[in-house]
């Protein structure tokens, strides 16, 4: 019994590694979507959506102002993405799309909750926040 115990703390202190390791990698989108381009208007309209689907969504982690620094963001292993940094505001915005699509670890996935018309709202109003 005292095996089996050990056995299944080792196994969850490796798994528990891994999600931090994987968590803490530079998180880089395929090259093939840096071509992708945003079919959304950059408008009053659809950066005021994005705004709303990321007052619902997304401020609890990345923070009200996109830093990076909401009440959700000290209890994950890899901090949240600050939108107004240099590194995320190189990426193409078929990147960002994707990333929001696909999601990682502590990331959701919105690629079967969200619209690609919201999902490209929600780029157009990150790419405000400077």
């Amino acid at each position: 019994m005292k095996l089996v115990l050990v056995l299944i703390v080792s196994v969850f202190s490796v798994m528990q590694n891994l999600h931090v390791n994987i968590d803490n990698t530079k998180w880089k989108a395929p090259e093939s979507v840096d071509k992708v381009a945003n079919p959304i208007p950059v408008d009053i309209a659809s950066i005021s959506a994005g705004k709303q689907l990321f007052n619902k969504l997304c401020w609890t982690c990345h923070g009200q102002t996109g830093k990076g620094n909401g009440p959700a963001s000290t209890n994950l292993n890899a901090k949240p993405t600050d939108f107004s940094s240099v590194e995320f505001n190189e990426q193409t915005d078929g990147a960002i799309f994707w990333k929001i699509s696909e999601g990682r670890g502590s990331m959701a996935s919105f690629k079967t909750s969200l619209s690609a018309k919201q999902r490209w709202q929600l780029v157009n109003y990150l790419r405000t926040l400077k």
